[in-house]
């Protein structure tokens, strides 16, 4: 009996993303408008490298970008730069507006040997953006 409880735990901590999706995550995939904010996804390439890779928001904000991962910032309306950080170049700047959803798709190509080689961001339109941010995990 201990056993069969001891391998049940240990698949079950082999599992490499929750379903259902944990709360967190079902509030990140809403993709309404705030009021007064913009919102501005950032979505890691479908098939992308498994190598990760940093970006900045207006060099103050920054998250590590993983393969199948999207990340949710809620910014004032303005201008932003999104670049990447360390020996990614790749770098963008929105005009967003208030209540604005945007969409960026940030492609990252490397090897385990040759660590990261290529690093990309642009800007996708909404229906492709939220496609995207569904088959992907929250960060």
């Amino acid at each position: 009996m201990y056993r069969i409880l001891l391998i049940a735990l240990l698949l079950a901590g082999c599992a490499p993303y929750p379903y259902p999706p944990v709360p967190p995550d079902i509030v990140a995939r809403q993709f309404d408008a705030v009021p007064g904010k913009t919102v501005i996804f950032v979505v890691r390439t479908p098939m992308d490298s498994s190598q990760i890779s940093s970006l900045a928001l207006d060099d103050r904000d920054q998250i590590t970008t993983f393969a199948r991962s999207y990340y949710r910032w809620e910014v004032d309306p303005g201008p932003h730069r999104i670049a990447g950080v360390g020996p990614a170049s790749e770098q963008i700047t929105l005009s967003t507006v208030a209540g604005g959803v945007y969409f960026l798709e940030h492609t990252v190509r490397g090897t385990l040997r040759a660590g990261v080689q290529l690093t990309a961001i642009r800007q996708i339109n909404e229906q492709a953006g939220r496609a995207l941010v569904l088959r992907s995990y929250h960060l």
